[in-house]
């Protein structure tokens, strides 16, 4: 048989024959299985209930101070210790190195009050690696959850799809790097997309009603949203940690376009170690491109910025900086 493809065994054309010979318990092996067909896992993670109560109330200062309607904060755990360790869960760790035979690290986490309503995509569209795949989501609910108070909801086998990157929906996303219009292309094009296609493929929605203390694992490429919110003023308190493997290239599919060379590598940090992440390509350290990386980073700043200018002036700046890069 061969064992040198590189890439997630729940992925490879011989996952079939590699977990029967595998020296898996049989409880091992259902799990893994029913992981690969369906792209999704619940389970007991073990976190301490205190731990859970402890992060809802330590972080509700920091939801209070939010301004806008997307009630999320990310990477709370460079200023939260209790965050940090839910995402460098051992269980939950134990868990990916079972399904994905690559070493996990954690990279980003969200911590959420309410339910996001947010639309129907697949995380791969956002993180990205090289070979694909390598990334998967765990949502852990700090609460009960119920229909009523947003839940999630998913897609089972969706994962299987093809992945359907910006350039499917006819956008250049390289030109896209600039916070709010990025947001209005996703929104446009990807969320539009992906919700047609579902419709027109008929996928059945399952609804996520789990309790406090329990996880989802979800592959990269499975469909996933958030419910309409159905008793006003309900929380939802919850978070999501996103967690790459082991030597692979890190991208932002949404911002790049592999084809002509522009491709947007994630500046990334292990949460578990605290260090700087570096995308690999056969064991090589592979760095954005020097040109590429500047133009980016500037029309970042300046967007940062435009509010203090007239939006003219910031417009020719930046078209100014793209077409002297």
């Amino acid at each position: 048989m061969y064992t040198h493809h590189n890439l997630p065994w729940l992925e490879s054309p011989f996952f079939d024959a590699e977990l029967q010979a595998s020296d898996l318990s049989e409880a091992d092996k259902t799990f893994v299985k029913n992981y690969a067909e369906n792209g999704y896992a619940i389970i007991d993670p073990g976190i301490d209930e205190a731990l859970i109560d402890t992060i809802v109330s330590t972080m509700i200062p920091t939801f209070d101070k939010l301004k806008n309607e997307d009630k999320r904060v990310q990477d709370a755990w460079k200023f939260n210790e209790h965050v940090r360790k839910v995402a460098t869960s051992q269980v939950v760790m134990d868990k990916l190195r079972l399904l994905y035979k690559r070493e996990p690290f954690p990279f980003q986490t969200l911590n959420f009050p309410v339910g996001t309503q947010q639309k129907t995509h697949s995380d791969m569209i956002h993180f990205n690696s090289i070979p694909a795949r390598f990334m998967c989501g765990v949502w852990v609910a700090f609460e009960d959850i119920t229909n009523d108070n947003g839940p999630l909801h998913y897609y089972p086998g969706s994962h299987k799809l093809p992945f359907y990157d910006m350039i499917d929906m006819g956008v250049k996303a390289s030109d896209s790097v600039e916070m709010k219009k990025n947001i209005m292309v996703y929104a446009e094009n990807y969320e539009i997309f992906i919700e047609d296609m579902v419709k027109a493929m008929g996928l059945k929605k399952a609804i996520l009603n789990i309790k406090k203390g329990q996880a989802l694992i979800w592959s990269a490429n499975l469909l996933h949203g958030g419910e309409k919110i159905l008793r006003p003023g309900a929380s939802r308190h919850s978070q999501v940690t996103h967690y790459y493997f082991e030597g692979c290239i890190y991208y932002s599919p949404k911002l790049s376009d592999i084809a002509i060379n522009r491709l947007y590598l994630g500046d990334l940090v292990n949460i578990i170690t605290g260090e700087k992440v570096k995308s690999t390509y056969f064991g090589k350290t592979v760095k954005a491109d020097t040109k590429l990386y500047l133009q980016q980073q500037t029309i970042k700043q300046l967007s940062r910025i435009s509010h203090l200018f007239p939006r003219p002036v910031v417009d020719k700046i930046k078209s100014i900086v793209r077409k002297s890069w």
